[in-house]
């Protein structure tokens, strides 16, 4: 029987080593407005929904699910690597598949969407955490933060990764600038992340198409 995340944890907190993935819906806003509370309740299941089945396809476990977004963690199963490559290419195959909704709900709703994702690679805290009743396994640290920030900063269409992932890639024997063949990815201007000391070097699989979100 498979080892879980929670098998291993057995009720503490471990450190690990990990490539943590942030991916969030722009253009939600909108969408709400024009959009019945409870018919939004299908459109997000399936959205999560397609989300995760591409996370677990890529090795990684999906953490939390809050809102219009998505904590996922890669290199955590016994015997992975760090997981930045299976990182990046779930974040390609997820922009990817929301090409396809994104344009089901823009014909029925007249509402531009998309998906920025961040990823950062580093040492994170896997817990257990909340009040009784409602403990959930999660990811903390420093590494989590730097990949939301990531995530908030990338646009509709955008993939942001930092330099702990292109040298995890490096290291893999994959070029940072070459993901999946592709030949794309742009290295940007050291980023500064609200509220951290050193600023950091990132890199971006740009957006096929723009959208004014």
């Amino acid at each position: 029987m498979p080892v879980t995340i929670l098998d291993r944890l057995a009720l503490r907190a471990t450190t690990e080593r990990a490539t943590v993935l942030f991916v969030d819906l722009r253009g939600y806003t909108g969408l709400a407005e024009r959009v019945a509370a409870a018919e939004l309740v299908p459109m997000l299941d399936e959205f999560f929904t397609i989300l995760a089945a591409i996370v677990e396809r890529q090795g990684g476990e999906v953490f939390h699910v809050a809102g219009d977004g998505m904590l996922a963690g890669f290199g955590l199963k016994p015997g992975l690597a760090s997981g930045a490559a299976a990182a990046v290419l779930c974040a390609r195959e997820m922009q990817e598949a929301f090409t396809t909704l994104g344009a089901r709900w823009k014909a029925r709703h007249e509402q531009d969407t998309g998906i920025g994702v961040g990823i950062h690679a580093g040492e994170v805290a896997v817990a257990l955490l909340g009040p009784p009743g409602h403990v959930t396994s999660t990811l903390l640290g420093d590494t989590v933060n730097v990949a939301a920030r990531l995530c908030a900063r990338a646009r509709a269409g955008e993939i942001l990764f930092s330099a702990s992932v292109a040298e995890a890639l490096a290291a893999a024997g994959t070029d940072p600038d070459q993901v999946d063949g592709h030949t794309d990815c742009r290295r940007l201007p050291a980023f500064q992340v609200r509220g951290r000391a050193q600023p950091l070097d990132i890199w971006c699989v740009p957006a096929r198409e723009r959208f004014n979100l």
